[in-house]
């Protein structure tokens, strides 16, 4: 457990390239994606919720809390900042009062389970409140995140203004962001998502590798 940083899975997408749904809720080795990813993020942070909007019991097997984009203040359809700012509102709410949170996709089943820890490493020698965006094979991956929570009121107030705008135009907005190289050689990106049935085929494919 990753003291002090709480986890956010981001499953707010609207999966057109699956033929509609939610992607995270495939089967990958006979199980949720979901599924997956909550194991692999897990140990590394202090309490997960997932963010989502519309009918939340669709997740009711992954045992989440699951929260939604702060849509009725916004506007619909902010993007993953959206979720991003959920999930600060839910941190700076919750007991534990937690001053950061990281962010992952809920499509992506193989990211990094030193995910947390780099960024944590990452932000000691940058800064505090800085943010942290995670890189693989020359291309920021900006769901994949480290945000302070401090940062809450600052986003929802670019929200209020540009609405659902890129994550990294708001990341980069006060100082460049640091960014983490997660690049593996000779191995499928740890950030590779499952956007279609043809990822997804992929994906069944790389995992029984992974069983030899």
């Amino acid at each position: 457990m990753t003291n002090g940083v709480a986890g956010v899975v981001l499953a707010g997408g609207h999966a057109t390239r699956m033929g509609g749904g939610d992607k995270s809720l495939h089967l990958l080795d006979d199980r949720p994606i979901l599924a997956h990813v909550i194991e692999r993020l897990r140990p590394q942070v202090g309490e997960i919720v997932l963010n989502a909007n519309g009918d939340p019991a669709r997740f009711s097997t992954s045992g989440l809390e699951v929260i939604a984009d702060p849509t009725l203040e916004l506007g619909p359809d902010l993007g993953p900042l959206g979720g991003i700012l959920a999930g600060m509102i839910w941190a700076s709410t919750h007991p534990a009062r937690y001053p950061h949170i990281v962010t992952v996709a809920a499509d992506t089943p193989f990211f990094p389970d030193t995910l947390a820890g780099r960024f944590l490493a990452a932000l000691a020698d940058g800064g505090r409140d800085s943010v942290v965006l995670a890189a693989s094979g020359g291309q920021v991956h900006p769901t994949f995140g480290l945000w302070p929570v401090a940062l809450k009121d600052d986003l929802q107030a670019f929200l209020a203004s540009n609405g659902a705008a890129s994550v990294r135009r708001f990341a980069s907005q006060n100082r460049p962001p640091l960014v983490v190289d997660f690049t593996i050689p000779d191995r499928i990106d740890p950030f590779f998502n499952v956007n279609t049935p043809e990822d997804l085929a992929q994906a069944r494919d790389f995992m029984r590798s992974l069983k030899g």
